[in-house]
């Protein structure tokens, strides 16, 4: 056992775990967060996903020995990734992709629900408009159990048009 310190939706966060053991137990287990999920455990749903350094990653194959010194953002940590990332004075409730699929009714079962959100606010960071195309080659790997694909599109779109217009407006 070795103690970690990480960084966890800016916050730091004392640990003690195996070097081996997957960010997606510490989360879950050690620091009771409730956004990424247990799907596969083989990195091939995404239901675990989080932001490391910006990136989308699977946590359950991800070694908490390879986090020292990086920052890690879950579900519960987007709407202020989002305000930092936008430099909003104040972080909104929830990010936009959140409203968008409340908006859309994408979200049936949640299995899909975190690592869409976190993939597509991963993807909403570096295309301001994706098409349709763009969103499929980018979501590819995250599995939906209820088949909603056609209103996540819709949702990546709209919170596209959202923050679009937020910028406009700021």
């Amino acid at each position: 056992m070795a103690r970690y310190t990480l960084s966890v939706n800016d916050r730091s966060a004392e640990v003690e775990a195996a070097d081996d053991t997957p960010l997606l137990y510490v989360l879950m287990n050690a620091l009771g967060l409730k956004g990424p999920r247990f799907g596969c455990g083989l990195a091939q749903c995404g239901s675990c996903s989080v932001l490391i350094n910006g990136v989308e990653t699977r946590s359950c194959v991800t070694p908490v020995s390879e986090l020292r010194g990086k920052s890690i953002v879950t579900l519960e940590g987007l709407a202020a990734h989002y305000a930092r990332e936008k430099k909003l004075a104040q972080a909104p409730d929830i990010h936009p992709l959140q409203q968008a699929f409340i908006d859309e009714n994408a979200p049936q079962c949640g299995y899909c629900y975190n690592g869409m959100l976190v993939k597509g606010a991963e993807l909403l960071s570096r295309h301001a408009d994706p098409g349709e195309d763009v969103i499929r080659r980018e979501m590819n790997g995250h599995l939906c159990r209820c088949g909603t694909y056609p209103r996540i599109i819709k949702a990546v779109q709209r919170a596209a048009r959202a923050i679009r217009d937020t910028a406009s407006r700021g």
